[in-house]
């Protein structure tokens, strides 16, 4: 992970506790190490762990580190995505009801992520488990995308949890969590 500027130790830990804690906690944004969506990756994926991703360097580090197992978006565990046109949401994995689990996660990079209504930003408000009434979160994301993360989680407790990654911060929308609302500013 030092390929990426991640210190495999510090930063693959650092950003699991903030991945847990923002799982635990849908809409509340998370502080993470440096490049969070690389080293959420790198704390998630090793190689018996199906992944897919756009980004070719994170691909080549992984596969070098011996911990690539690469997959199309619609057959992985785990899917990266700098461009949301990556993946589509309707063709991923979604679990069953005996094992809700095998559904994938989707983390996504974006250059922006705000608690609440944020102008310019799409923004989702959440209910559910770990949410405290209703929480809205502000994503940098084409509503078309968010509209599909709601879809995607629709069925619980099968679906596709999302996590949504920026430089230092990370959100996320597991599939346990309702999506009340979208609105776009």
């Amino acid at each position: 992970m030092r390929a990426l500027g991640i210190d495999p130790v510090h930063g693959t830990r650092t950003a699991f506790q903030a991945l847990l804690s923002a799982m635990s906690r849908p809409g509340t944004v998370e502080s993470a190490p440096e490049r969070a969506d690389h080293a959420v990756a790198a704390a998630l994926v090793d190689h018996e762990v199906a992944f897919a991703t756009d980004d070719e360097r994170l691909r080549e580090v992984l596969a070098t580190e011996g911990r690539l197992e690469a997959s199309e978006p619609a057959a992985a565990d785990i899917v990266h995505a700098t461009d949301p046109a990556f993946v589509d949401l309707a063709e991923c994995k979604r679990g069953s009801l005996v094992e809700p689990s095998d559904g994938a996660t989707v983390v996504y990079r974006v250059d922006a992520l705000a608690d609440g209504a944020t102008d310019g930003l799409a923004t989702v408000t959440l209910s559910g488990p770990g949410v405290d009434g209703t929480a809205s979160l502000s994503v940098d994301l084409p509503a078309a995308e968010l509209e599909a993360v709601a879809e995607a989680g629709s069925s619980f407790p099968r679906g596709v949890d999302a996590v949504f990654a920026t430089d230092d911060a990370v959100a996320a929308v597991p599939r346990s969590a309702t999506v009340e609302s979208l609105e776009v500013a």
